[in-house]
């Protein structure tokens, strides 16, 4: 869950009771998918994904201006299809996280951040060949532990920041029909038990994603990458996971809020 999360480990600035800074990215991805499905069919199946992938990210008022907050919007689409090309799925999902992070700089241009998450996930699978249950809907709930690491340096004359974030899910609850049960049992009532508790034992799952942010003039960033996304579950005798690999592009904002006012910043301390 989960698709961030934003840079930049610049140099502190001094800020007043109304002044605060914002960073907003937006990227695209492009890659490769690797699913099942066993409720839909017994068969591996992969293609390619597309995905959006929208942060924000700023600092809070709490301990001292160490804990910064950041909103996470991703969303995806999937065509795959079996070894032999005869039977296609089209998945789509769309999740949401508001995470929490304690800042550490142990070193000049190294930032340290550790926390948690709250996120949600919707989506569906269809598949082309499904017959009575030709699809698969996804729904889940989670609290997540996150980690993010973030190294500034200088090369080239230009401010480069890497970045690496990895948000894993430790409990939470999840949807899912039982093996054999049909969409129309759950909506005509006969919905006992299809709402499971998940945790790493039955639901693994793990969100990695490593960028590179690039300055292009005064207030645009470039932000390339590469996003790792495993999301995989074993409960009700349904096997399932979806794991993707894509290259990220897009770009990255800094704003800072001056009472009412907004305006570009240049200088900013994510």
């Amino acid at each position: 869950m989960t698709l961030a999360i934003l840079s930049m480990p610049l140099r502190l600035v001094a800020q007043s009771a109304g002044d605060s800074i914002r960073t907003h990215s937006f990227v695209l991805g492009i890659g490769s998918s690797h699913q099942l499905d066993t409720y839909l069919s017994p068969l591996n199946y992969t293609g390619y994904q597309v995905s959006f992938l929208r942060e924000t990210l700023r600092m809070t008022r709490l301990a001292n201006r160490r804990v910064s907050f950041q909103s996470l919007w991703q969303g995806t689409f999937s065509q795959t299809s079996n070894i032999s090309g005869t039977t296609t799925d089209w998945g789509a999902h769309i999740g949401y996280d508001a995470l929490w992070h304690y800042n550490w700089t142990p070193v000049q241009g190294l930032r340290l951040m550790a926390g948690g998450a709250i996120g949600a996930d919707a989506g569906v699978l269809y598949n082309s060949r499904g017959g009575n249950n030709p699809a698969q809907g996804r729904v889940n709930v989670d609290i997540s532990a996150s980690v993010m690491a973030i190294y500034k340096f200088r090369l080239w004359r230009q401010d480069l920041s890497f970045r690496y974030q990895a948000n894993m899910p430790l409990m939470g609850v999840m949807f899912s029909p039982q093996f054999g049960q049909s969409y129309y049992e759950i909506g005509t009532g006969n919905a006992n038990g299809n709402a499971c508790f998940s945790q790493p034992g039955n639901a693994f799952s793990l969100w990695q994603q490593f960028t590179v942010d690039i300055p292009v003039g005064k207030y645009v960033v470039i932000r390339t990458g590469y996003l790792c996304d495993i999301r995989q579950s074993h409960v009700h005798g349904i096997k399932m996971h979806d794991r993707s690999h894509s290259f990220m592009i897009g770009f990255v904002k800094h704003f800072r809020n001056v009472g009412r006012e907004k305006r570009k910043v240049a200088d900013v301390i994510l």
